[in-house]
């Protein structure tokens, strides 16, 4: 039988999911002296000893239990866009460490189309400073878009990999302005961890450290502080009462039922499954799910569109070389309206191990036999580019509950997705520029591979309580001692990696919890 610290008594504070944002949550939460209990499906790993440099072993690395998937789009689910186990997604993330531009957060203000965020980026600016020096990010000097140009608190990564020179190469021809990427890597030792030494295996777990995860850095100072974090147990049901507040949750390990009583809940389990918990804990009070006198708990997803093109180039570029991502343009985030679509997309420099790029070309363009062995034996010789394009939100985008159901009981997640007509045209846009910076540098491209990453929305945040779910600080509309803090609050989802501006966001809510607890109970 499972025992833990707080198994008997009712803790101030369980957090579900130890991920971006319950890593964050749990350490700040815990050094302030509350009670923290977290809760993780997955299991805690040790990077030297659980981590191998191997693509396929570490698939495990993702939530790879079964979803529907349906709409004109459906969504590849895994690892691409989930993370299972403590450190979440960011155990697997690129590194990649971009800051929102104030546009982001005004879009129906600015352009009429999407929601305006109830928050500002200068709301969010201290957070992410603070994320940024707690990790130790590396970056330019000068970061020549957005909000923040620099310097971050580490020097930018030095050298750079074959791929990064052929982008930038591309770029410079074009007169289009490249930087090297701000990433959560080390470049110099940090904290008792060593500076990145290019293994190139960061999709895969950073066997070195040398990559922040929240599993090496957020969760240990958390346990420290006193915090409890139970692994391999899922939640299946946030409880509440005959008042309607949350009381604490259910969770099965090791096919046992368990119950942790607290005083405030945290949902951090990723945009699927914290709408998936809430509709599943529907009770005569919440009767359409909890959270969700709005109707908005699942609606409104938003994946980023992550096209990758492919050229081949007559020199060696070993796309396995280095750090996956060291380059990156923002030149077309802005919206231009001379380019027929409202906001727009970053591109960045891609490196791809072979498994992956196997795998991508077969599942998603086609490409089998013969075709298929040629390309992978001239893998050496391929060059790629990845876009992040803003994907805009959409009621009819959503999480539902499934008729079929898991192990455990639970309905399995249904994730319905089809693109507007401006992610389309944005879409087609980024294609013909990746392409463009790939024959600029001296390679032929050969394939263009529909792909999708970062899934955010769900739960979004706004002022208006009938068009959303929680309130600025997360909290949710309907059950004052209940948050939601992961990138399921997402407004839009603009053209950038989430992973900074979800834990800038865990960050305020963990303040505002600090100093508003006892308003809460």
């Amino acid at each position: 039988m499972l025992q833990w610290k707080y198994q008997n008594q009712e803790a101030d504070i369980v957090i579900v999911g130890a991920g971006a944002a319950g890593g964050v949550l749990a350490k700040e939460l815990a050094e302030a002296n509350f009670t923290v209990v977290v809760i993780e499906a997955g299991p805690t790993r040790d990077p030297q000893h659980d981590f191998a440099s191997d693509e396929l072993s570490m698939q495990q690395l993702a939530w790879n239990d079964t979803r529907i998937v349906a709409g004109n789009n459906p969504l590849t689910m895994g690892h691409n866009n989930s993370g299972r186990g403590v450190g979440g997604g960011t155990v697997h993330f690129t590194g990649v460490f971009l800051r929102f531009h104030d546009t982001d957060f005004r879009m129906k203000s600015l352009h009429g189309v999407g929601e305006d965020w109830p928050i500002s980026y200068e709301d969010l600016e201290p957070f992410y400073a603070k994320v940024e020096k707690d990790i130790a990010v590396s970056g330019p000097k000068y970061f020549p878009w957005g909000n923040f140009n620099g310097p971050y608190p580490y020097p930018e990564r030095d050298p750079l990999s074959p791929n990064t020179y052929m982008f930038m190469d591309g770029c410079k021809t074009l007169g289009i302005v490249a930087s090297v990427a701000p990433l959560a890597i080390l470049s110099a030792p940090f904290e008792g961890r060593p500076p990145c030494i290019n293994r190139g295996f960061c999709n895969q777990g950073c066997m070195p450290n040398a990559k922040f995860s929240t599993l090496i850095q957020h969760i240990p100072k958390a346990i420290l502080a006193g915090a409890v974090v139970i692994d391999d147990a899922t939640v299946t049901e946030v409880m509440s009462n005959a008042t309607g507040k949350v009381t604490g949750v259910r969770f099965t390990h090791n096919g046992i039922e368990y119950i942790q009583r607290a005083k405030i809940v945290i949902l951090s389990a990723y945009a699927v499954e914290t709408p998936r918990l809430l509709l599943h804990s529907a009770t005569p009070q919440h009767p359409n799910g909890l959270a969700n006198s709005s109707g908005w708990v699942g609606k409104a997803i938003m994946p980023h569109s992550s096209h990758d093109v492919y050229a081949k180039f007559k020199e060696e570029i070993r796309l396995y070389k280095g750090t996956p991502v060291l380059a990156t343009t923002q030149d077309f985030y802005e919206t231009n309206i001379h380019r027929g679509f409202i906001s727009g997309y970053s591109l960045h420099a891609h490196g791809a191990r072979p498994l992956g790029i196997a795998g991508e070309l077969a599942s998603r363009a086609n490409i089998w036999g013969k075709q298929l062995r040629d390309t992978m034996l001239d893998y050496n010789h391929y060059g790629r580019v990845t876009m992040v394009g803003n994907v805009m939100p959409e009621y009819c985008n959503d999480v539902t509950l499934s008729d079929e159901k898991d192990h455990l009981g639970v309905p399995r997640a249904k994730i319905t997705f089809s693109y507007g007509e401006n992610d389309l045209r944005l879409i087609d846009h980024a294609v013909e520029m990746m392409s463009n910076i790939l024959e600029a540098a001296g390679g032929k491209v050969e394939y263009v591979v529909p792909d999708t990453a970062h899934l955010m929305g769900g739960c979004r945040m706004g002022s208006n309580p009938s068009k959303s779910v929680v309130n600025s600080y997360c909290q949710s509309h309907d059950v004052n001692n209940l948050f939601i803090c992961d990138a399921s609050v997402f407004v839009t989802s603009t053209g950038a990696n989430p992973t900074a501006t979800v834990m800038a966001i865990a960050e305020r809510t963990a303040e505002y919890i600090k100093n508003h607890a006892s308003d809460c109970l």
